[in-house]
């Protein structure tokens, strides 16, 4: 094969318009259709998990018990001290005055340390006390608690070790003897929850003995009592806390240069004991002139953070709060952590006890007991702002006019966590810095900072939010709440929005504190970015969600007014959550409503319901249903707000988008279960209407060309020209249980209506409510999305119940077909309305619960043609068709009302997930290191090739032969549409019921689609989404529905993604083309047209109706095409022949700027060329071929191939044209009109005679061409090798 000159192939570009003009478009621009996440995901929420933050019961030690046993001046016999030995009790040396004030000075001292960590506590003090003096106080301190912990502080220097038996020691009135005290008893008198306290030797045999009378009481209490106390008595013991200096073996340290009460000291006074330790430790020679008296002049005060001894104290708390957070079971951290501040306080002191006494060989004990955690790395951060802080003691000490330099201790912990945000995950352990984040909070420096860090944690996702919540974040940013610095707001709102919507508990909190003031400041200040106002819309509506309290305390703060100030704000996601927050305000709370009503909230939402964004139009459905269903009793002027609602919600059903469909469902049923009487009102005179027109049916007169039916004047269709239905048969009389049932057309205008004798309103049944949206709920109850129709039929099986409420149908023998039956009373009432061919079966009750369209009997249009055509659309619904002896079932009907009141989504649930998943992260589109991304690419750089490879098949395809069989194989059904992937070797190939996919180069079946059709319905346009990225399938069928499909080749993957009513209108004809639709990519719009008089175009993006341009014609559209570089020049051939050009920027009456009418049948095929001087090309199935100037009205040639065209596809990028015919055999042409190919057997050694052809279609890049006949085999042919 020679190539083809340069210059060649650049003239036949330009002569036949085959310029590639979307060759310079690149993949990434164009726009992914039907790929947002309401397509992608299910409609529903997040799995909620129960959160144990919060602790169900605070607690608070309200009572002290010191007990002192010292006996100042005596050392007890059983322990022998060293010389020098250590003194200090609470920073006292006992012998340093006389032994009685002594005692007194040292209880005084030990009150004030721990009223330093518990200043409200009551505190007793008992100073070597008396068997007697210890149970009076003890129960005289638990009476007082009632509920609340006592702490029993128990310091033993002054006695002897405690024994065995689990005693430990006081003394009598003359103080000759020690008495033993046995725990069993102070257990008896302290009661629980308690918390214990031994600062003795051997204190661990006091723990370990605890444990075991705890048991004993246990089993004492069972014996009994009996078992039902034991939960109790089990659960008490559970409350008691120990905390012990040392173990069972163990005697305190006696160096002199430590306190005698070194345990003590720890719990009591850490920052103190921790530098005196400090200076002991070798590390204390990196600060040289460091010596115990000088530590002891650390300027400051422990509450001020800005001093050096409070930032210690601030350092200090963070660490050991962090150590405990990172070590500690989380169940145990927040019941010894975050229960009670006394009880912190002595655990987080406890940990540096552990770290200095088992310096001295010295193990601290506790109940329960806690991990080791005296070699955490934390604690070398401790030392490290130990050395910087007392590094610059000396300086400070010796010149007043020296400045303290803080601690970077914050601000690297704050880096750290920063680092960990970079790479941190769910999967990784999480980062032990949060508990520094949350005391930097405490900080006006810091807070910045660790607010943006702390919602880049929370943005991971809930674990991360559950791990803050654990660790304390929650009072801290409810405090902040009352905060007005304005750099605060959008990092708190984040947060708070966080935090809501993983535990909406959290809404009580907000609304005690007066936290919901802070949001509706947010929402009405007017310089706040979208972004932060629609955070705080959504924690507002979180607050108010299911929580009157949460109702009454926003209604106050004027949420209603504020938030219809700004639903025309330019955010759609601030649109959406205006809408669920206000119907989240006055859901079932009339107060609410009624400040709507005053404010016309219902007429300003009405303008959402035509909103750009589907999930925005869902949350204005879902505000007027909420708004209509208030459980209250209606006053008049409520009903009228309700119906006039209602009446704006019927303009809904048509929507595109499945999501607002279900709310409308769920919006009608409030209505429904209000007025069930009207509604089945209504539903008894629509049936009283279509018998009136029963008896008088429309007269045919003729016949248009296109294939319209006339109606005769006078007749009760005669408003139009167009029959919307069939005159019945005889066989379709009125059922006597209402067995059929006809659903309304949408265009109602056609249908005159007689007046109701009990009419509802004064209005006419035309225009009334109830009639309007029972004619949308039948609609509903066909819609082509399953979980839509499910909702719907559930309302109507509710009207139904009460039509037959009072009129119980009857069993009544079939005397004509089996599929009517006769009349049987008046009352029971038969609807015969004119409908479109889509609303289908509405009630049939079958097993299967699928969605079935009425009968079409077929005709075969003439001898030559093979197809056959509907002829008639049979009106029958059956509605109330309950089985052969009609017997009707109270359950049943219980049954229906439950299912009916029980119809919700999940659509708020959702909508929340928005807040729960990551905000700031990059999407996997985005991320060029994720898979997706990868993904894609890999597919662009496929999608490139496959265009290169294709150039040279396309300029050489006008002098080659095009008749070499490459794939045949038979297909499950007569093939009516194929279709060629443009990227992939996958050819579509819908039959009646589904679409087989073949890969048309290696031969295999790939899988096959089943459309779910309606009974008697068709597949009759096919379209490939996204084909250059993740490819979508539609489906349209001639009922007018549309379903688009998502891995549509897999069986077990397969997923629909949307469906809708596409065109609602379609009607019978004796011929007609079913639903033809055409998709453009390049702006996301589908055109939609077929057995109707407009053409449709749908926003993919919007899933809305954008334009209705009507054709002007007496018949079908056949077939479309668009200018995809103008983009406003549309071409719809017709079953009249005649061809049509419309402007879509101009008005629908007149955007039809031309019509040819040189053909005088059927047109098969409009094509555009490419390029600016494009020709319009045009075949009939006449046998004519038609090249039109967009210009003009006359053709500039023409070719007369054969005698009768079937099928026609015209190459969109190659000088190639095939025309199928009923002689079975197929032609290929050049757009000059020489046959390049006559194909009439398969390929073989006796190759058979191929079908007669029912469809064509070109490959869109390649030159490959498909061909489908009518004994259901399919063929895919490519350019010979051979020169033609």
């Amino acid at each position: 094969m020679q190539p083809v000159p340069k210059d060649m192939s650049k003239a036949l570009e330009i002569e036949f318009g085959l310029c590639d003009d979307e060759f310079d478009v690149v993949d990434s621009d164009l726009p992914i259709a039907y790929n947002e996440l309401r397509h992608r995901e299910k409609i529903e929420g997040s799995k909620k998990v129960t959160q144990s933050w919060r602790m169900k019961e605070r607690m608070k030690t309200v009572s002290v018990a010191l007990v002192l046993c010292l006996n100042v001046g005596v050392d007890p016999p059983d322990v022998v001290k060293t010389t020098p030995c250590a003194r200090l009790e609470c920073w006292i040396d006992p012998l340093a005055q006389s032994p009685q004030k002594a005692l007194e000075a040292i209880g005084a001292n030990l009150q004030k340390q721990y009223e330093r960590w518990q200043p409200r506590a009551r505190y007793k003090q008992t100073l070597d006390p008396t068997v007697e003096e210890v149970k009076k106080l003890c129960t005289s301190l638990r009476r007082n608690a009632k509920e609340e912990r006592v702490l029993f502080h128990y310091n033993g220097h002054g006695v002897p070790k405690p024994t065995v038996n689990g005693e430990i020691w006081v003394f009598n009135k003359s103080y000759t003897q020690y008495i033993p005290l046995s725990i069993y008893d102070l257990q008896t008198w302290m009661g629980s929850p308690s918390i214990y306290v031994y600062d003795c030797s051997h204190a661990g045999v006091i723990v370990d003995l605890f444990r075991q009378f705890s048991l004993q009481r246990e089993s004492e209490s069972e014996a009994v009592n009996g078992k039902s106390v034991t939960s109790n008595t089990s659960s008490t013991v559970k409350h008691c806390i120990q905390l012990a200096a040392c173990g069972a073996n163990e005697l305190l340290p006696m160096n002199s240069e430590l306190p005698a009460d070194l345990f003590t000291s720890c719990l009591t006074t850490p920052i103190k004991i921790a530098l005196k330790w400090y200076v002991l430790q070798n590390t204390s020679k990196l600060v040289p002139g460091l010596t115990q008296d000088l530590v002891d002049k650390v300027p400051g005060m422990l509450n001020d953070r800005r001093t050096m001894l409070g930032e210690l104290n601030w350092i200090f708390t963070a660490i050991t709060d962090t150590i405990a957070w990172n070590t500690l079971p989380r169940d145990l951290f927040q019941r010894l952590f975050r229960q009670d501040l006394l009880v912190a306080s002595l655990f987080r002191n406890f940990l540096l006890a552990e770290r200095i006494m088992r310096s001295y060989n010295c193990t601290p004990i506790s109940g329960p007991t806690l991990p080791r955690t005296y070699q955490h790395p934390m604690w070398q951060a401790w030392d490290l702002a130990l050395d910087l802080c007392l590094r610059q003691l000396p300086k400070l000490l010796e010149d007043e006019s020296a400045v303290f330099q803080h601690s970077p201790f914050f601000t690297e912990q704050l880096t750290a966590f920063d680092v960990w945000l970079k790479y941190g995950a769910e999967s990784r352990a999480p980062p032990e810095q949060l508990p520094i984040v949350l005391q930097v909070l405490l900080s006006q420096v810091h807070r910045l900072r660790a607010l943006e860090l702390l919602g880049r944690f929370l943005d991971l996702g809930p674990w991360a939010v559950s791990l803050a919540l654990s660790v304390g974040i929650f009072p801290y940013v409810l405090k902040l709440l009352q905060s007005n610095a304005r750099e605060l707001r959008p990092l708190l709102v984040f947060i708070w929005a966080k935090i809501l919507s993983v535990d909406s508990s959290c809404q009580a909190d907000l609304v005690k504190d007066n936290g919901h003031k802070y949001f509706l400041s947010v929402l009405a200040d007017p310089y706040m970015p979208a972004k932060q106002k629609t955070m705080a819309a959504f924690v507002l509506a979180m607050m108010v969600n299911e929580y009157r309290q949460g109702q009454e305390a926003a209604l106050q703060g004027s949420v209603v007014a504020i938030c219809l100030e700004q639903l025309t704000d330019s955010s759609p996601l601030l649109r959406h959550w205006l809408a669920l927050c206000l119907a989240k305000v006055w859901t079932n709370f009339d107060s609410a409503r009624w400040c709507g009503v005053r404010d016309t909230a219902h007429e300003k939402l009405y303008k959402l319901l035509t909103d750009p964004e589907p999930e925005v139009r869902a949350a204005a459905v879902y505000a007027l249903g909420t708004f209509i269903s208030n459980v209250s009793e209606k006053s008049d002027h409520a009903t009228s707000i309700d119906l006039g609602v209602g009446m704006q919600l019927v303009h809904v059903a048509q929507d595109g988008s499945p999501l607002v469909r279900k709310e409308l469902v769920v919006a009608f049923g409030g209505l429904v279960s209000h007025f069930e009487t009207q509604f089945a009102v209504a539903a008894t005179q629509l049936i009283e209407d279509e018998k009136l027109r029963e008896r008088t049916p429309a007269i045919l007169t003729g016949e248009a060309p296109g294939g319209w039916n006339l109606v005769a004047p006078g007749s009760p269709a005669s408003a139009t020209s167009v029959a919307p239905r069939p005159p019945a048969t005889p066989g379709s009389a009125f059922a006597a249980s209402m067995e059929s049932l006809e659903l309304p057309s949408s265009s109602s205008s056609r249908i005159p209506r007689a007046m109701s004798s009990n009419a509802i309103s004064n209005m006419s049944l035309k225009n009334n409510v109830y009639t309007n949206v029972w004619k949308s709920l039948l609609q509903l109850a066909v819609d082509p999305e399953t979980q839509v129709s499910d909702m719907a039929r559930c309302l109507v099986n509710l009207v139904k119940s009460k039509v037959t409420t009072n009129s119980k149908p009857r069993y009544m023998p079939n005397t004509t077909n089996s599929s009517h039956s006769a009349p049987s009373s008046p009352s029971n009432k038969y609807i015969s309305v004119g409908t479109p061919p889509q609303l289908s079966s509405v009630f049939e009750e079958s097993t299967d619960q699928k969605r079935e369209s009425p009968s079409r009997s077929s005709i075969v249009l003439n001898p030559q043609s093979s197809y056959t055509y509907s002829a008639q659309f049979s009106r029958s619904r059956k509605m109330y068709d309950k089985g052969p002896n009609m017997i009707e079932d109270k359950d049943d009907d219980k049954d229906i009302k439950g299912q009916a009141q029980n119809i919700s989504t999940e659509f708020f649930e959702w909508s929340c997930k928005h807040f729960v998943q990551p905000i700031m992260r990059l999407s996997d589109e985005e991320d060029s290191e994720s898979n997706s991304y990868l993904q894609r690419n890999f597919r662009f750089d496929r999608n490139t090739q496959v265009k290169e490879e294709a150039r040279e098949e396309q300029v050489k395809a006008g002098f080659n032969r095009l008749d070499n069989e490459i794939f045949v194989n038979r297909n499950v059904g007569v093939p009516s549409v194929i279709k060629f992937h443009p990227y992939e070797s996958e050819l579509a190939v819908a039959d009646k019921d589904g679409v087989a996919f073949w890969d048309w180069e290696q031969g295999p079946k790939l899988g096959y689609l089943s459309n779910g059709n309606p009974r008697h319905t068709r597949i009759t346009s096919l379209e490939y989404i996204n084909a250059h990225d993740n490819t979508l399938l539609m489906c349209g069928s001639d009922d007018g529905c549309v379903k688009i499909w998502r891995d549509y080749n897999s069986e077990s993957d397969i997923e629909l993604v949307t469906a809708f009513q596409a065109v609602s209108e379609m009607l019978p004809l004796n011929r007609g083309s079913g639903l033809v639709s055409y998709w453009e990519q390049h702006t996301g719009m589908l055109l939609t047209s077929g057995d109707v008089r407009f053409i449709r175009i749908w926003d993919s993006q919007k899933e809305f109706k954008v334009q209705d341009i009507p054709t002007g014609a007496d018949s079908c559209v056949t077939c479309m095409a668009s200018d995809m570089s103008g983009r406003s020049l549309l071409i719809a051939g017709c079953g009249d022949g005649t061809v049509r050009l419309f402007d879509r920027r101009l008005a629908p009456t007149e955007c039809r700027v031309m019509t040819l009418r040189e053909h005088t049948r059927w047109v098969v095929k409009v094509h555009l060329q490419k390029g600016t001087e494009g020709k319009i090309v045009t075949a009939s199935n006449s046998g004519d071929l038609r090249f039109w100037d967009p210009r003009f009205t006359e053709s500039v040639r023409c070719m007369n191939l054969q005698s009768s065209f079937t099928s026609v596809d015209i190459h969109p990028r190659a000088d190639v044209l095939a025309c199928g015919s009923m002689n079975q055999y197929i032609g290929v042409y050049n757009q000059s009109g020489d046959t390049l190919s006559t194909i009439k057997y398969h390929d073989g050694f006796i190759g058979q005679r191929i079908g007669a052809i029912t469809s064509l279609a070109f490959h869109p890049y390649r030159v490959k061409l498909a061909a489908g006949s009518s004994d259901s085999y399919i063929s895919v042919y490519c350019t010979s090798l051979r020169r033609s």
